[in-house]
């Protein structure tokens, strides 16, 4: 070999290395309710941006906290903060950035039901255990004409700390006030003779092995594990499927706060699915390391974006355009030392 073209390929891959020395690092962590997005987002964005991107779930509590803890450079979250443990971060004042809608389906395992419909009384009573029987009365009044079986209902929720769990509860706490007992929160005293899955995954594969099962997961979940799920009642009495349509309708003039914190749920219109939440990812608005900043920085950009596009075909919703725009503009709030 050349003297002159061996140096060349020392040179190119002296050059590598550097660049592989110098590539950003981003760590998330928190909602498994937007994991498929970030994923998907991931997979499209670094393989062009030059940007290492990790994203770990489990659960929106568990990213509020290492992000707190400065652990993580964001957080998934389908929740926010409560105002009393603001003060804990570490990193100072927070942003949150809405990037997408979607579908909390409330999904079962019953042979011969392949279509059930579910009132929010009803809903709330099931799953505090007021109802433990398939064939009972009420989930008969909801679906005239159906052969309930005679069988036990299965309760199953999450068993970590969860958006979800917090959006499903409150979801019950405004729809059904009279019912729901158990209040709302990322993690909820349920009955004993429950059972729980650790994410949204975990709780769609529970449902999925266990006979007479009912529980809630997102939408996409709940189609990944090919589960069956209960057309819900909503505010103008339309029984609506969990749908990204139905989702996007509820999203309709929704009330946004300035820091663009929002809840679609219980939302008004014949077409809006009522459990429908949103999620969040959470950042520093002061960023310590110039480059990590501007770095997520543009991948926000990226998720308010071009990453719009991926969200149908995964089950959620893309956030209306007001909405959207609201949250690139605040983008000019995180601050690069």
């Amino acid at each position: 070999m050349k003297i002159s073209k061996l140096v060349g390929l020392l040179t190119l891959a002296a050059s590598a290395s550097l660049a592989n020395a110098d590539t950003v690092t981003l760590n998330g962590s928190g909602s498994t309710f937007q994991k498929g997005y970030q994923e998907t987002a991931i997979d499209a964005y670094s393989r062009s941006a030059g940007v290492k991107i990790n994203y770990g779930g489990g659960g929106s509590g568990k990213g509020r906290q290492d992000l707190a803890d400065m652990v993580v450079d964001f957080a998934g979250a389908d929740s926010p903060y409560k105002d009393a443990d603001l003060a804990k971060n570490k990193g100072g004042d927070v942003l949150y950035f809405p990037i997408l809608l979607g579908p909390i389906s409330v999904s079962y395992n019953l042979d011969g039901i392949d279509k059930l419909k579910l009132s929010p009384d009803t809903l709330a009573q099931i799953f505090q255990r007021g109802i433990k029987k398939w064939n009972d009365k009420a989930i008969a009044a909801d679906n005239p004409g159906a052969k309930l079986p005679d069988a036990d209902i299965v309760v199953v929720h999450r068993s970590d700390g969860s958006g979800t769990t917090d959006n499903f509860t409150k979801y019950l706490v405004d729809a059904a006030p009279k019912t729901w007992t158990l209040k709302s929160g990322s993690t909820i005293e349920w009955s004993p003779d429950t059972q729980a899955g650790n994410g949204n995954a975990g709780v769609a594969q529970v449902v999925k092995s266990t006979k007479g099962a009912i529980g809630y997961v997102d939408l996409s979940d709940a189609k990944a594990s090919s589960l069956k799920y209960a057309q819900i009642k909503n505010k103008a009495g339309k029984f609506v499927d969990p749908t990204a349509d139905s989702s996007s309708a509820a999203a309709d003039g929704i009330d946004v706060k300035d820091n663009l914190l929002f809840s679609a749920l219980n939302a008004k219109g014949d077409a809006s699915y009522p459990i429908t939440y949103q999620s969040w990812v959470i950042v520093y608005a002061k960023q310590a390391d110039k480059a990590k900043g501007t770095a997520l920085k543009a991948y926000l950009k990226y998720l308010l974006g071009d990453g719009q596009k991926f969200l149908k075909d995964l089950d959620f919703a893309p956030l209306p355009k007001s909405l959207r725009d609201k949250a690139m503009k605040q983008l000019d709030k995180i601050t690069v030392k």
